[in-house]
């Protein structure tokens, strides 16, 4: 008996992967036109059909997708991100009768392993990706794997995963403006992890930002999203040389221990030091003055992930990706700048 046609022998000589090959003859996203065209005219030429039990087999769904963060399990404690993001994605699969399956792992090697041993076994229907880093080792072995998936992120260099996405750049750019346009020369950023792909995105508009109101290159600074390192990094600052007029900050929870220090310090804000958090919550509301912040509806950006993963799952479907991002909201954290004599201690 001859030797079956496979989606291996298919991707052999179209000279892509198999997750690629897979997404074409199931008729998903995630190729293009042109390839889509070449791997069914080759899958033609070889008598290659679809395994009709195995197909069977495939369409019965778990009802379920899968969130797998790299990170502590403490972190989703601090601050509202993920708690916000995760609701909206729960509330988009409980209207559709499906489930959130939720793991925290220490690297994306182990996220990498969890993802194929659920897909193997059937318990997932497709994926959530979200901390994209640069060069992501995830995206090729989840590819591969012909898993729906989607980017909670910018879409990536070489990598067809649709995406749901922030424009980080234009919010980051709009409190540049902001703090420029109140007389702030001197301004600083305490950002997230470095390897974070949104990170770099925002690093880059921020130095843009300032290239472009003639200041000199921006103070960044690397933290781990913590009140401590928050506030350590803060300390450092101001009571360094050239004390900045401005922090901006990458999420909520720093932005409060910021506080916390310029009262240690003895430096009034807004008066000789304005603060602004890359993220809103009701911490903000809460501190004494309230932070001036980056505000978007988290919640929101959760159910657009949901909604278009299950639509990658179904096949139906655009998958555009969703540009929302943040909006400043003023508040009494920010204020004029000060004038020399007050900066300088």
């Amino acid at each position: 008996m001859p030797k079956r046609p496979t989606i291996a022998e298919i991707a052999q000589r179209a000279g892509v992967s198999t997750g690629a090959v897979s997404y074409a003859l199931n008729g998903l996203p995630g190729v293009s036109e042109a390839t889509r065209s070449r791997i069914l005219k080759i899958a033609d030429e070889i008598g290659w059909r679809p395994n009709l039990s195995a197909r069977a087999a495939s369409m019965q769904r778990a009802r379920t997708v899968a969130l797998i963060l790299a990170r502590p399990g403490r972190s989703l404690g601090v601050g509202g991100f993920f708690l916000q993001f995760i609701e909206g994605v729960e509330q988009t699969l409980s209207e559709r009768g499906a489930a959130l399956l939720l793991q925290m792992v220490p690297d994306h090697e182990t996220a990498v392993d969890v993802t194929r041993r659920w897909w193997t076994e059937r318990r997932i229907d497709g994926v959530l990706i979200t901390d994209v880093h640069a060069g992501d080792t995830r995206l090729p072995v989840i590819e591969e794997m012909g898993i729906p998936a989607v980017i909670v992120g910018r879409p990536q260099p070489d990598c067809a995963l649709p995406s749901v996405w922030s424009d980080d750049a234009t919010s980051v750019t709009e409190v540049v403006d902001y703090l420029y346009a109140l007389g702030h020369r001197r301004i600083a950023r305490v950002s997230g992890k470095a390897e974070l792909d949104h990170t770099r995105v925002r690093d880059m508009a921020f130095l843009a930002a300032i290239r472009r109101h003639g200041l000199d290159a921006g103070s960044i600074h690397s933290a781990d999203y913590s009140g401590e390192e928050g506030a350590r990094i803060t300390r450092r600052l101001l009571t360094g040389p050239d004390r900045p007029t401005a922090i901006t900050y990458d999420n909520d929870l720093m932005a409060v221990a910021a506080l916390g220090v310029a009262r240690e310090l003895n430096i009034t804000v807004p008066d000789q030091l304005s603060l602004v958090a890359g993220e809103d919550s009701e911490l903000c509301l809460l501190t004494h003055p309230s932070l001036t912040a980056l505000s978007r509806d988290v919640t929101g950006y959760g159910a657009d992930a949901a909604k278009t993963l299950l639509e990658v799952i179904e096949g139906t479907g655009s998958y555009t990706p969703h540009d929302q991002r943040a909006h400043l909201i003023p508040r009494s954290s920010t204020g004029q700048a000060p004038p020399p004599e007050v900066t300088g201690g």
